[in-house]
């Protein structure tokens, strides 16, 4: 189904089917991709985090090694993605807290030496880490929120460098 004059959904058919798009003709290139999210919680509720008092133990311990996991786990998730051999996952963490908004940034790097991109490895990552901080701590705040999650920049293949 073509949009926007010839471009078109790579992971669809002419018909409209969904299918697993053939990179066996690419070459293998330096794939990198980075994205982040936020996870918006009360100043109490962060607190307990930098604290380490969460009684489910260190929560951003938990969260960077879930992240990763989630990044090596991405094509298990989403149904069209190819499954990588990542080289790297680097994992970011910070807090912030500010008058309006208490929150903690996790931002995600992936690369793979790959025929596809890592943009959905980054992603993923970054979505399972905060849901890993959700889990750890709802008992205290149900209220969290996980906002902004988007990709930031990725590299490789024909497509090249894109920078949000």
């Amino acid at each position: 189904m073509p949009s926007d004059g010839d471009q078109h959904l790579s992971h669809t058919d002419s018909e409209g089917n969904a299918r697993m798009v053939d990179v066996g003709d690419k070459p293998v290139t330096d794939r990198r991709a980075t994205a982040e999210g936020y996870i918006r919680m009360k100043p109490a509720t962060l607190r307990l985090i930098l604290d380490g008092d969460v009684e489910k133990g260190d929560v951003l311990a938990v969260a960077r090694i879930a992240a990763i996991q989630g990044a090596k786990q991405t094509s298990q998730m989403v149904p069209l993605c190819h499954p990588l051999p990542l080289d790297n996952v680097l994992v970011e963490i910070e807090d912030g807290e500010d008058d309006a908004v208490t929150s903690i940034r996790m931002s995600v790097s992936t690369r793979a030496m790959a025929r596809t991109g890592v943009e959905m490895e980054a992603l993923s990552a970054v979505v399972v880490g905060l849901i890993t901080i959700y889990d750890m701590c709802k008992a205290v705040d149900r209220g969290m929120e996980i906002t902004g999650v988007r990709l930031l920049e990725k590299s490789g293949g024909r497509s090249g460098h894109w920078t949000r």
